[in-house]
Order: C-alpha cells, then structure tokens, then sequence
C-alpha cells in the first residue's frame, strides 16, 4: 500500500480584510459566513501586500488533519444508488460554486465560500480505517461510493493518495466500488481500476457540467476542463473500466442548451450510461450561487433563478425525497425527456446505478509482521 507523506495542520495566515470581488483559480466570489456563525466574515489574504482591487493576493490553499475515528458514512436516502460512502477529504479545492457539499463546512466553523476551497482536510488513515471496518464480524458488501460529497480526484490527491489507498484496500477484499468525480486525474488509478473491472466490482461516473471551457473556468475553476474530462471517459472505456457521464448540475438558462451536445461527446468517448441532476441550492449556496451569477452572468440572474423556483416549486431548493434532485414541473419535465432521449439515441444506460458484484467480496488474511508461520514450503 502506498503511504500518505506525514501531515501536520498549518497554519492560516493573520487575517486581511479584501473585497468581495472574483478571483483568479476561486469559485466562491465571498467568505459568507456559516449558517453557526454571527456577523460577516471577510476575505483572509496569504499575506502577500496587494495595491488596489484590480491586483488581488492569491488566497493560499492550506491543508490540515481530519483525525475520523471511521470512514465509511450511511445514509437511507430512498433517491440515490448507494448507502455507503467515503470521503476522504474535506473541502474540495475544485471551487464548483453550485457544489451541495458547501454547507458541511460550517458544521467546522468555516465558511462554505472560499474557506470550503481553500480549507481542506485530508483524512490519512482512511485506508487502515477501511481495512479494520471491512474486518468486522458480520460486515454485509455494499457498493461503497467515492465523490458523494467532495471529489476523491481533487488536486490534493496527487500528494496524499488517499483515494488510491483506499482503492487498494477495496481490491483486496473484493469489494465493490462507485466513483463519481469530475477530475482526469482518476487516470492515475486506471491499473487498480481496471483490475477490479474484470470482476465487476468498480464503476465510474465523470461528470460533465459545461463543454464550455470559460465558463468551466469560472463556474468549476480547478476541475479539469470538460475536454480532459472527455478524454478520462475515453481512457477509462479503453482500459475496459464500465464508464458513464453525469450531466451534473443542469443549470436553468445557462447550461440546459448542453445536454445533447454533452452526451453525445461522451457517448463518443465509449460512455455506456447517463444520468443527470438539476441545480439545487440548499441552505448557504443560494446566496453564494446568486453572487457568482451578479458576477459572472449578470444579465442571466433573474431568468436562471426564475427557473430554478419553477423547477422547487416557486422555493429556491425543495429537499423532498425524489424531487430534491431532478425537480418537478413543466421545465423539470422536460429536462427530463430530453435526457433520456439523447441517451436513447446514442444508445447510452439512462440512468445513475453502479450495477456492480457484492457476492465477490472476502476477507483476506491479515498483515503479521511474522509472515504466515502456517505457509506450506514449496
């Protein structure tokens, strides 16, 4: 198993108040606070002397140890495809504005902004968590989904690994794996994933939301652009990995024109699935999400949230089992009909199952520092 490099929290630089203005590599435009915090909170610099709002310092990712005592969370959710997850980070340095996982971030006293981007936490012992969890007497397989919450191939993943550790430890018990990420990088795993594959224990979703490359620069600053994301699909069909695309979030008026286009480029690339959620807006991401649009779209605002309260039910986010994600009402159903139209036409799944074996799973005999004293010689 390949090992994590020693981690230790640092420390956040001494606050500097800057202006609520986009930046460069950000999603978040403010550092709104949490919903358990009172008053505002403003923008922290690195440190670095800036001179007017045109020439802003860039805000510094920092890194800290999330010390979980377990790994694999549970969830009875009736309207998704899993009841099993890991995480393995917090925080997602990607920056999608529209990303549900923002709000997790107040429950650290951090703002779901630019603190969810920036602030991440790394969870280093995740794969012995793992081992010791699949270990346990009476342990029942079920498909344990990665990138339910923050993306497992973020930019960090290249030096912590943890998503590869934990891919490791699910090979060895057989075990079967989702993966949803938005990220090319999930490539770098493309021999343990393709090893799983041939005894059906893995399946990847990447998710394509633009196949704009400005506006993916804005709206998802540090994911990879839609055409690398395109060429993961590619090279995980090539590798023989079960691969489908998640047209995830639409978004009303400003990326709902796409959908065709986005499926057909990935059916190109070898996707066999489809699937796809409409934008919701919980608790801090509403004003935050309004805030990008005045931002980056301003002239679009009041028509993308027109249609957003159609598709709640006159509410900016409607948290109903069922129609949390794919909405409801005319333009939800339509959204809905061409999806599954463009999927039937390119001969594509319609729908978010994993579709993975559980009857696989095993659990192998455990390290000794002795070796196995039992071994027959040859």
């Amino acid at each position: 198993m390949s090992q994590a490099p020693k981690t230790r929290p640092v420390a956040a630089p001494e606050p500097e108040e800057i202006p609520d203005l986009p930046q460069k590599g950000r999603g978040a435009v403010s550092n709104r606070p949490g919903r358990y915090e009172p008053g505002d909170r403003p923008r922290e610099s690195d440190g670095w002397d800036w001179q007017d709002e045109e020439d802003l310092p860039k805000l510094r990712t920092t890194v800290a140890v999330d010390k979980t005592k377990s790994i694999i969370a549970r969830n009875q959710s009736p309207d998704i495809a899993f009841d099993q997850s890991i995480n393995a980070y917090r925080g997602c340095e990607h920056g999608c504005i529209y990303c549900f996982a923002r709000p997790t971030h107040a429950y650290l006293g951090h703002s779901p902004g630019l603190d969810f981007e920036s602030r991440l936490y790394v969870k280093p012992e995740a794969a012995k968590l793992l081992d010791a969890e699949l270990r346990k007497p009476g342990y029942k397989p079920k498909v344990i989904a990665m990138g339910t919450n923050t993306d497992p191939y973020q930019p960090i993943e290249r030096r912590y690994k943890i998503t590869r550790q934990v891919l490791e430890v699910l090979n060895r018990f057989n075990h079967p794996a989702g993966i949803t990420t938005k990220s090319a990088n999930v490539l770098r795993d493309v021999d343990i994933l393709a090893d799983m594959a041939k005894r059906n224990l893995v399946k990847v979703f990447i998710s394509v939301t633009t196949l704009d490359r400005d506006l993916a620069r804005t709206m998802e600053p540090r994911a990879s652009t839609p055409e690398l994301r395109l060429k993961a699909i590619a090279g995980l069909h090539e590798a023989g990995i079960p691969v489908g695309v998640s047209v995830a979030p639409i978004i009303p008026a400003l990326t709902d024109m796409e959908i065709e286009s986005i499926i057909e480029r990935a059916a190109e690339a070898g996707a066999d699935s489809a699937n796809f959620t409409l934008l919701r807006l919980p608790l801090e991401i509403k004003d935050l999400f309004i805030e990008w649009l005045e931002a980056h779209a301003p002239l679009k605002t009041k028509h993308v949230m027109d249609l957003v309260q159609d598709i709640h039910g006159g509410r900016t986010y409607n948290a109903e089992f069922g129609e949390r994600m794919t909405g409801s009402g005319p333009y939800a159903d339509l959204i809905r009909q061409r999806v599954q139209a463009a999927a039937k036409r390119f001969m594509l799944e319609p729908r978010y199952r994993f579709n993975v074996d559980c009857s696989q799973f095993r659990v192998p005999r455990a390290d000794s520092p002795q070796g196995d004293l039992f071994a027959l010689s040859e």
